[in-house]
């Protein structure tokens, strides 16, 4: 089996919370050497973002909550105080010796403490140096700082999510998941992997990348904003109509509710047929999509009153048979029991020292010559900071012990 495809490569990680260490345990997933620097005491933000927490074995309260565990594996944890000098010292020796360097701490926080991108430059002029921020670098917002849900709000995602206006429950809604920091952990780690192509393979020099999660959530609304700029209209609110083929939607049968979407003419006809209603593909008003976009609540009206005749178990198999694309609406625990999820392996199990077995969602990626195999979870505070202290930058154990007393680790 061939080294994973990151090998080699090594990464400071000064972010918190969501957004930077997605990116960085995926770059850590792939075989990159990860160092996460870590406030001595409290840690990551993310440690007090619970419950539910692990069980400490000895029953201690802890900061290993679901919220650090999603984003942290293969990573090695070290506590550093960056507010001291002998901290910022400390960081910049590590620095020395990596390929990146991630942060997301405010615009111009770590000027002050000697670790800003021009300082970290002048000691190693092939860095790939990263900040993660709410509104990046520049512009009239960039010193605020910046959550997912405010940057779903700002960003125009909320505007064109939720319920269909005129109906109960309408208005702006914000998507469930932190889905804007997890896409900026992904424009981050594209980013990166860029410059370290541009870097190693066009014989470039490391450079300063600024992501940021308002430029995210923008960008990903992709055909919704085009729409806009098209036309100078906002899309409506569709609730849970798809933004494409038609109807699509979630259908209310006797037992539950599926999803359906009828992607082109010939899944409509075929649909129209499962649902008993030949006739209604041969409808002026429905025969192709675009008609059927124009007329989207009459033909949604007559497939609501059509599917509320069977079960959901029984609609999905005649579309499945006819080609339609339609699944059930699974709950987490349905999602770990689908057989296709559980071939698929997307829960991982990982050997922690409060959980001998614990569950991780596996990495999405899959590669046929350097697979991911190894996880190892994510580390307890300050777990390796003897280990990386020790050998990559030659502390002793009286060094270490004494920097411990100073409240620098």
């Amino acid at each position: 089996m061939s080294a994973l495809p990151l090998s080699g490569i090594k990464i400071l990680d000064l972010t918190r919370v969501l957004a930077g260490p997605l990116s960085a345990q995926m770059l850590g997933d792939l075989g990159a050497e990860v160092i996460k620097i870590e406030r001595p005491g409290t840690g990551d933000d993310a440690r007090a973002f619970g419950p539910p927490y692990l069980a400490d074995p000895e029953g201690k309260a802890n900061n290993n909550n679901s919220f650090y565990l999603c984003a942290n594996r293969n990573k090695k944890s070290v506590t550093v105080n960056i507010a001291k000098p002998e901290g910022q010292a400390i960081i910049r020796e590590l620095a020395k010796d990596v390929d990146v360097f991630m942060e997301n701490y405010k615009v111009g926080d770590l000027k002050r403490y000697g670790l800003d991108y021009e300082t970290i430059k002048a000691i190693n002029p092939r860095i790939i140096y990263c900040s993660v921020t709410g509104f990046g670098q520049t512009g009239p917002y960039a010193p605020r700082a910046g959550y997912d849900a405010i940057l779903q709000a700002m960003g125009g995602l909320m505007s064109v999510t939720g319920h269909i206006d005129g109906e109960p429950g309408e208005g702006p809604m914000k998507v469930g998941p932190s889905i804007v920091d997890y896409m900026t952990g992904m424009n981050t780690s594209i980013g990166l992997l860029s410059a370290l192509y541009h870097r190693d393979v066009h014989g470039g020099q490391g450079q300063h990348i600024d992501v940021c999660l308002f430029d995210t959530v923008i960008a990903s609304l992709s055909h919704w904003l085009q729409i806009y700029l098209v036309n100078g209209k906002t899309p409506p609110r569709r609730g849970t109509w798809g933004n494409g083929g038609m109807p699509a939607g979630v259908f209310r049968c006797t037992d539950g509710e599926l999803m359906l979407v009828v992607g082109n003419d010939g899944q409509f006809q075929r649909t129209c047929a499962v649902l008993g209603q030949p006739e209604l593909a041969n409808d002026k008003r429905f025969i192709k999509n675009n008609d059927r976009v124009v007329h989207g609540k009459e033909i949604m009206a007559i497939f609501a009153g059509l599917f509320l005749t069977k079960p959901v178990a029984y609609w999905l198999d005649k579309l499945e048979e006819a080609g339609v694309p339609s699944g059930p609406i699974n709950n987490f625990e349905q999602v770990f029991s689908d057989p296709h999820v559980q071939s698929r392996g997307m829960r991982v199990k990982v050997d922690h020292p409060f959980e001998p077995d614990l569950s991780l969602i596996r990495n999405a990626l899959t590669f046929s010559e350097t697979p991911i195999k190894n996880y190892r979870a994510p580390p307890l505070l300050g777990e390796h900071t003897q280990e990386v202290l020790g050998g990559k930058l030659g502390y002793d154990a009286g060094k270490i012990e004494e920097l411990k007393k100073q409240g620098i680790i």
